[in-house]
């Protein structure tokens, strides 16, 4: 969840890159109307943000705007995102029907239309679970990047076969798509890329390896990113000390990440700034847990469970929300004997 939260939300800006400049049109009456390849820049603002369901609205007036001036490269690219806008609100089904429409026109002479084409097609295989079959997709896709010049849509490419790929081929994928965004001075895919394989190495227990990551991760964020992401790159090198079992340092990173979640969260109280109290929580109850306090870290634990509830964990991540559910079961068990 936290490789796909940071990797996916914070790199959207050069993930979804429009057509090129947008122009203006003028009605018979001297009037400015809105183009196709407007409306789809203006789309993918909106998605930058987060702000799906408008992005989605957006993009649905690109495709008609686009039918109008048949201006097919744009009408493709806006079907690709109008299917994406669904998926990213959880809307398989709704999203499908527009990706079919793509691909009926999508043709690999117009670079700018297939690879978006393909970035969005790997992205509905990935949640299809089908990884085997998306990473081949995205696998073609930065090779067609490369050989057309869209280096940042290559950089995508190579950041989604590190997200879908086995650990080998994860980290292998994860430094080509550094090395990359490095030879192309795409600061604002570094972030994204090594907190990928910072995680890669957390899951394969290489804390080590994943500490220097993420540690590399925090750096770019904390020069290119906002302050989510800034918050989360401090909460990712936390928790990668606790990992490593230096819990001093962990906490010296994790108090201050706390407090800040928690003004977030006052300032904004919604799912996504709840969520992050109840990670920080999580990573404090399991610290104090490890040093033996077990009051502490079960209060702890039993405030990560209330706050991530709020932030709707149960919904999109049941495995997890179970887990942290039996261990506060554990500890609790453990207090009472």
């Amino acid at each position: 969840m936290i490789r796909l939260l940071i990797g996916i939300c914070v790199g959207l800006c050069l993930l979804i890159s429009s057509c090129g400049p947008a122009q203006k049109q003028e009605t018979s009456k001297g009037e400015e109307m809105t183009t196709s390849s407007e409306l789809l820049a203006k789309g993918d603002e909106l998605f930058n943000s987060r702000n799906y369901a408008e992005a989605t609205e957006t993009y649905l007036q690109a495709v008609t705007a686009a039918e109008k001036e048949e201006a097919e490269v744009t009408l493709v690219e806006a079907l690709s995102q109008l299917a994406r806008g669904y998926l990213a609100q959880d809307k398989k089904g709704e999203g499908r029907p527009w990706l079919e429409k793509a691909k009926a026109l999508a043709s690999d002479r117009q670079p700018k239309a297939w690879s978006r084409y393909l970035g969005v097609r790997g992205r509905f295989e990935w949640k299809d679970e089908k990884l085997e079959v998306a990473t081949a997709t995205f696998r073609q896709m930065y090779d067609y990047c490369l050989q057309n010049e869209l280096h940042g849509r290559a950089v995508d490419a190579a950041h989604m076969v590190a997200i879908t790929a086995g650990h080998e081929e994860q980290i292998v994928w994860a430094r080509k798509g550094i090395e990359a965004a490095e030879a192309g001075n795409l600061d604002g895919w570094l972030g994204p890329l090594w907190n990928n394989l910072g995680w890669t190495y957390d899951e394969m227990g290489q804390f080590q390896e994943s500490l220097e990551a993420l540690k590399k991760a925090r750096e770019y964020h904390h020069r290119v990113g906002g302050e989510h992401a800034k918050l989360v790159a401090d909460w990712s090198v936390g928790h990668a000390y606790r990992r490593l079992g230096e819990f001093d340092t962990a906490l010296e990173w994790l108090r201050p990440v706390l407090e800040w979640a928690e003004k977030r969260y006052a300032a904004d109280r919604n799912p996504d700034t709840a969520e992050w109290v109840g990670h920080s929580c999580k990573e404090l109850g399991e610290i104090a847990v490890a040093q033996g306090k077990l009051e502490e870290g079960l209060k702890y634990l039993e405030r990560a469970g209330d706050e991530l509830t709020v932030a709707k964990m149960p919904e999109w991540d049941p495995e997890g929300f179970k887990k942290l559910t039996d261990r506060i079961a554990e500890i609790t068990d453990e207090i009472n004997r």
